[in-house]
């Protein structure tokens, strides 16, 4: 048993270094950091300032990324998940080509696990016909265990997505069906969930017969700290952000939960593996659909109203931020005046000297009161972000 730690040990010290040698890890932070000057430069478009910092995509997910991350490598390791390198090499490439657009809507297990599937499966023939690959690179691939890796990450996923908190998604304008400027919201984070497996050839040796359970017939095992990366956006028009939130995360739960039935079942029999993979397609395809329809046929959210002005966004913290003005809630009174345009909003304000106090109607159209003074340093908008004309078309008229 001592050799046995010994070898455990040693091996996790090797995998860990590996990790940081690993392209995914610097993948994703290049990707991140170009999604959020984007998403920057598209906010001072819309708002003549920057809402969130360029790695807010990541913000609240790191958490979770190690306790889900812990979760799935005991599942990997505790029944013994073995993948070849070639195959993990293989689904970094996939990652790596589904998001070098910038699309998060493609980082999805179901696309990035279900694409490196198929083309695992249709190796043999896209492979005999050419001379610089071996045929037989990836002859030894358990699907089952890639089909149970991908109900397991859209279960990740789904709880991602239901975990965005309601002042943490991002917002731009857009022109309605009407012609009139709107306000939406997209409901993005980017994460990578760190995971163990093994690799063949290393120190570690099975300890029971059972052990591991999807084997490539090698005798001795090795560990590997694979970096896999998640993704989603949603575009949300027609609704608060977190209610969109619960409809796709309770979706993607029930997906991933079917999923990883089918891909359970494939270990007895093995044809499975590939109902399972394909659900996990065709069934992330619908719910993006079926949001996409359902936000479509909904009166925007966030329009320009008749009395008050309805919270956009608001700017990290600032005095909105503190003192908890909700995405979605609408401003009816500044100081007792009654204000439908931002520019009344910003006159109320700048008339109240060194205080302020403001009537917010919250979800249930009551009102709460909210006052503060200002502080130095404070921004001079309280860091409340409405709808209106977009900045870069109000500078240039």
């Amino acid at each position: 048993m001592i050799g046995l730690v010994e070898a455990v040990l040693i091996e996790l010290a090797k995998a860990l270094g590996k990790f940081f040698l690993n392209p995914m890890l610097y993948w994703a932070i290049i990707l991140v950091i170009v999604l959020g000057y984007k998403r920057i430069k598209k906010e001072r478009f819309n708002f003549g300032f920057k809402i969130f910092n360029v790695f807010a995509e990541w913000k609240n997910t790191w958490a979770l990324s190690m306790v889900t991350g812990l979760l799935i490598s005991l599942v990997t390791l505790g029944i013994g998940f073995v993948f070849s390198y070639e195959i993990i090499l293989l689904l970094s490439i996939v990652i790596i080509l589904l998001s070098i657009n910038g699309r998060l809507t493609m980082l999805s297990p179901s696309y990035t696990i279900g694409v490196t599937f198929l083309l695992l499966l249709l190796s043999p023939l896209l492979l005999e016909h050419q001379t610089f690959i071996q045929v037989d690179l990836f002859s030894q691939t358990n699907f089952s265990s890639l089909a149970i890796l991908l109900g397991l990450f859209l279960i990740v996923e789904a709880i991602l997505i239901m975990r965005v908190k309601r002042n943490d998604t991002y917002p731009e304008l857009s022109l309605s069906n009407r012609g009139v400027w709107v306000g939406q919201h997209h409901l993005k984070k980017l994460s990578m969930i760190p995971f163990f497996i093994l690799i063949p050839s290393g120190l570690v040796e099975p300890f029971a017969n059972f052990w591991p359970f999807f084997s490539l017939g090698e005798n001795s095992y090795s560990l590997l700290l694979v970096p896999f990366i998640i993704g989603f956006d949603y575009t949300v028009r027609g609704d608060l952000p977190q209610h969109a939130s619960a409809v796709i995360g309770k979706s993607v739960t029930l997906l991933g939960i079917i999923v990883l039935m089918f891909a359970i079942g494939s270990i007895y029999l093995s044809w499975l593996s590939i109902i399972a993979v394909m659900i996990g397609i065709i069934g992330k395809e619908f719910i993006n659909y079926k949001h996409r329809t359902a936000d479509k046929n909904k009166y925007p959210f966030f329009n320009q109203m008749d009395e008050g002005l309805k919270v956009l966004a608001t700017i990290p913290g600032t005095p909105a931020d503190r003192l908890g003005i909700l995405v979605g809630e609408t401003i009816y009174r500044v100081n007792g005046q009654h204000i439908s345009t931002s520019d009344e909003f910003y006159e109320a304000l700048q008339a109240s000297g060194a205080y302020f106090k403001l009537e917010v109607l919250d979800d249930r159209k009551e009102v709460r009161f909210v006052q503060s003074a200002f502080f130095d340093g404070d921004h001079h908008e309280l860091g409340l972000v409405f709808t209106e004309q977009p900045y870069r078309y109000v500078q240039t008229g």
